[in-house]
């Protein structure tokens, strides 16, 4: 038996072995383990058939009696069983892993007996858990906080994967329980703080993922990895597959509902994911793969419930991330404000800064503003701490006005929150962050300031031309309304429903209370309902350039349907058209012209030639040298022989050009043939060397050129004597050989010696 108040990691029991001799072991051992196997659990079938069904009934069976039997053993006995026994650890993964979400609808039970034995079954591992994470059960049953935080560590029985399913399963309902769970196991053991900063940036890979599969790349400091040089290959939203785009969207979905279940029961891990820029990175991808994912959706073809089912999906995905949005800022940044602790500056800063952030995310601000009205979060600001935000009210407006909807009537908030907005340097303000500040002012002059300059007026059209609804419905809002205020025209109950945003009840209420609009309240009460404008016919005001042509049945009566038919138009036959002989007919009365062929026609007395058109033929006609006296006026031929060329005087001449005449004259005494006509026999060569020797010799005496004498210090053989020249060349070339070559070395030497060069 356990010894009383003592923890049960200190207590030691005596058992009896199995030779019948009594042992001690502490009370948290292997052997004390009850030896039974825990069933892993299956999900329900889809296809609902009876076999199916059976089995999935007898499954679900052993794994309740299982844990119902493992809930009702003592505590000792319990954390043997958690602590040693691993089927039962892969039996509760099994269920974290393959239980129902709230929102898998296709996996909606077949029968009441499947949904009874789902709910039985998810009760106890609910209570399986409870009691895993508890360390003191009573004052007698409990465990060392230390030792508790230790064990659960060590042996897995919680990690932060496991946290954030059963938030996800057991959330709803049990929120306060989980809470205490959670809140005591980190609280034990705070190595999950840890695991938990651990956890974030692969939470934060999740929305990286999403954006590299639709080929969208976050870039700058939002990027969690450098982009692949690949990237610009891969498919987009609207190229993937649709199996694929269904997984991205499912994935999307489980991963925000699980965060958002995480961050709002445990909002002490709000701390961690904000340390690691999650609220920036996740408003980035907001902005950049949720237009996206829309389009995608709509456009492409789906199956009509599967269509709709992707559709629930991605707006619940999207109502997730903004309300992760709110949690974040709420619990980091306006509780501390709230709360009136210290550092009130740095927690005001922040939240501005985020707001601001907030302002390059259209799409984002616009959704998280129509949820969570930003006006209400600074008007908590002014509050606490006046600071300078008109230019945030500015850029919420100018969301709304870039994704062209209609901020709704009731999240407007009442002048008197926020009379007490500083507009004096908003202007400065807003010019930092890329905003101009506009001045809304009524008709009297007055300026309205704060959130009431945000009034969204609709612009009015003919009959309700912005009304959403139909105009059967816009009738019986109308009747429901002139019913109670009969006095009042349609027209005016037309303006304040567009007003309210066709809402019946602040309509009335707002007459009744007379608190209308200043801009209804200048219109005439009994102003009766505009007549609505027909539209002209299509067919009459229509212009195409085949208007009154010979097939124009708008304008024409009759058509030639003798030149219209269906399909292609069948051609005769051929043999048919050789048999049309038409042509040859046309052409007979031409060709039979050619075949008069007259050589002589004989004129009768009294017929003249023209007649026949035979006029003789008049070689005079083309004599065109007739009427001019060719050569009458030129002079005799001796004359032009006989006269002599005009000649400069050489007075008048130049000195030069005289010279220049003279050789030119010269020049023409002594022409040189040009076509000279030369032997081309090759001749001697040796005559043609002897000739080239004469030449230069000739040459070298016109110049006054002295061959060198030759140097001949070979001379004859050994034992035949020598010629005077001979020996004198020698003693010439012994004499003056040491001016070139290394000959000269010992006179070199001395000479260098002689200057102390060399030392000696």
């Amino acid at each position: 038996m356990a010894c009383a108040q003592v923890p049960l990691d200190e207590q030691q029991v005596t058992e009896l072995g199995p030779l019948g001799k009594s042992h001690t072991l502490p009370a948290l051992h292997p052997d004390r383990k009850e030896e039974r196997c825990f069933l892993p659990y299956q999900p329900t079938p889809e296809d609902g058939s009876p076999a199916a069904v059976e089995e999935f009934l007898e499954h679900s069976k052993f794994i309740s009696e299982d844990l119902e039997w493992l809930l009702t053993l003592p505590h000792d006995k319990f954390w043997c069983q958690v602590v040693f026994d691993e089927s039962l650890q892969r039996c509760l993964d099994s269920y974290l892993h393959h239980a129902p979400r709230s929102l898998d609808f296709a996996t909606l039970p077949p029968s009441p007996a499947v949904a009874d034995i789902q709910r039985t079954i998810h009760k106890a591992v609910f209570l399986t858990f409870l009691r895993m994470a508890t360390h003191k059960e009573s004052k007698e049953n409990f465990i060392t906080p230390a030792v508790f935080g230790e064990i659960i560590y060590d042996n897995f029985i919680f990690d932060i994967p496991k946290i954030l399913d059963l938030c996800v399963l057991f959330g709803k309902g049990n929120s306060q329980l989980l809470h205490k769970m959670i809140e005591n196991i980190f609280k034990q053991q705070p190595s999950y703080y840890s695991d938990l900063d651990v956890t974030v940036p692969t939470v934060l890979q999740v929305f990286d993922t999403i954006l590299d599969k639709c080929g969208l790349h976050c870039e700058g400091a939002t990027a969690m990895e450098p982009m692949k040089l690949s990237a610009h290959k891969q498919p987009t939203a609207m190229t993937v597959s649709q199996q694929e785009l269904v997984d991205l969207i499912l994935y999307l979905c489980d991963s925000t509902t699980t965060i958002h279940a995480f961050l709002d029961i445990f909002p002490a891990a709000c701390s961690s994911f904000h340390s690691h820029g999650f609220l920036s990175k996740m408003t980035s991808f907001y902005e950049t793969a949720v237009p996206d994912l829309e389009k995608a959706v709509r456009k492409r073809n789906f199956d009509k419930g599967l269509q709709e089912d992707l559709w629930k999906r991605l707006s619940h995905s999207c109502h997730m991330l903004v309300e992760i949005a709110h949690l974040l800022l709420h619990h980091t940044c306006l509780q501390p404000i709230l709360e009136g602790g210290e550092n009130l500056q740095t927690y005001a800063e922040e939240l501005l800064q985020h707001f601001t952030s907030f302002l390059t995310e259209k799409r984002f601000l616009s959704d998280y503003d129509q949820l969570f009205p930003i006006a209400e979060d600074v008007s908590l600001l002014q509050q606490a701490l006046p600071t300078r935000t008109s230019y945030l009210l500015q850029g919420v407006r100018s969301a709304w006005d870039s994704m062209g909807r209609r901020k709704p009537q009731n999240q407007l908030p009442s002048a008197p929150a926020y009379q007490d907005v500083e507009d004096e340097g908003a202007a400065a303000a807003a010019s930092s962050c890329g905003f101009e500040l506009q001045k809304d002012q009524e008709p009297g002059g007055e300026s309205l300031r704060g959130t009431m300059a945000l009034v969204d007026i609709p612009q009015k059209g003919n009959n309700g031309a912005a009304c959403p609804m139909s105009s059967a419905e816009l009738d019986s809002l109308l009747s429901c309304i002139k019913d109670l205020l009969p006095d009042l025209g349609e027209g005016f109950l037309l303006a304040c429903l567009q007003e309210y945003d066709y809402k019946s009840e602040l309509v009335i209420n707002n007459i009744l209370e007379d608190r209308l609009a200043p801009n209804l309240d200048k219109l005439d009460r009994a102003m009766p309902r505009p007549v609505k404008e027909e539209l002209p016919d299509v067919l009459s005001s229509r212009s195409n350039v085949f208007d009154d042509d010979e097939f124009d049945v708008f304008h024409r009566d009759q058509v030639d349907m003798s030149r219209i038919w269906k399909g292609k138009r069948r051609g005769e036959s051929a043999q048919k058209m050789l048999n049309d002989k038409q042509h040859i007919m046309e052409q007979r009365a031409r060709y039979q012209t050619y075949e008069t062929v007259v050589d002589e026609v004989v004129i009768e007395p009294g017929e003249s030639v023209a007649a026949y058109g035979l006029d003789d033929y008049d070689d005079e006609y083309d004599d065109t040298y007739d009427m001019n006296q060719v050569g009458a006026n030129d002079l005799d031929e001796e004359s032009l022989l006989n006269r002599r060329p005009f000649t400069v005087p050489q007075v008048l001449r130049k000195g030069n050009k005289v010279r220049d005449e003279e050789e030119e004259a010269e020049d023409e005494e002594d022409p040189i043939p040009q076509n000279v006509n030369r032997d081309q026999f090759v001749q001697d060569p040796a005559l043609l060397r002897e000739r080239a020797e004469a030449r230069k010799a000739a040459m070298q005496q016109r110049k006054g050129f002295h061959p060198e004498h030759p140097n001949n210090v070979v001379g004859r053989a050994k034992g035949q004597g020598q010629t005077l020249e001979t020996v004198i060349d020698r003693r010439r070339k012994e004499a003056n050989k040491s001016r070139v070559s290394n000959h000269n070395r010992r006179t070199m030497a001395d000479r260098k010696r002689n200057k102390g060069m060399i030392p000696s």
